[in-house]
């Protein structure tokens, strides 16, 4: 919300808002509101004039009292809360929500000691990835090069590229930012 925005303009985006999040339509809204959809459409669009008796049915509607339809939308609690992955010796760790676009995805994970030897052949994918070593000491088998990346270390690659990380001589604790392609083959593959 900006500070020059009117209640009309408030309560139309507060609309939008509350609709989106419940998954609703238009149809859905003016029905329980009992108004017409194109009254509504008009409505949110600002194409007609907000009525003070429009508030009451639009809050009902959307399971809400009128004063949140009237205020801003609360805040959303910031915190990334998801269970861990485990899955071919690492555990991961969501760090991002799985946003509208899917786009890029951080995970903390861990390689467990047991990761030790890469599959023939190595994978392959669509995409980029960017690692960072936090602690421990990391083998990555990139192409016909291998490397040990040590704590305080990045690497970024194209996964177009055959590869594959695990660990050294003890777990390996890592950042990693993993496209949608990359994600896929790691985290659910």
């Amino acid at each position: 919300m900006t500070a020059k925005e009117s209640i009309d303009e408030r309560v139309r985006r507060r609309l939008r808002e509350l609709r989106a999040e419940r998954g609703m339509t238009l149809a859905q809204v003016a029905e329980r509101a009992s108004i017409d959809v194109s009254t509504l459409s008009r409505l949110e669009a600002g194409k007609r004039r907000l009525a003070l008796d429009h508030i009451p049915g639009l809050a009902a509607a959307l399971g809400v009292t009128a004063d949140d339809l009237l205020g801003s939308a609360p805040r959303a609690d910031p915190r990334v809360r998801s269970e861990p992955v485990r899955r071919n010796g690492m555990t991961m760790w969501p760090l991002t929500r799985r946003g509208p676009a899917a786009g890029l995805q951080a995970y903390k994970i861990v390689v467990h000691p047991e990761r030790h030897a890469p599959p023939d052949p190595l994978p392959v994918h669509e995409g980029h990835e960017w690692l960072y070593v936090l602690s421990g000491r990391m083998r990555l088998v990139l192409g016909d090069d291998e490397l040990v990346v040590e704590p305080g270390e990045a690497v970024e690659f194209s996964t177009l590229t055959p590869h594959w990380f695990g660990a050294v001589d003890g777990p390996v604790e890592t950042i990693a930012i993993f496209g949608p392609q990359g994600e896929r083959v790691h985290v659910h593959g």
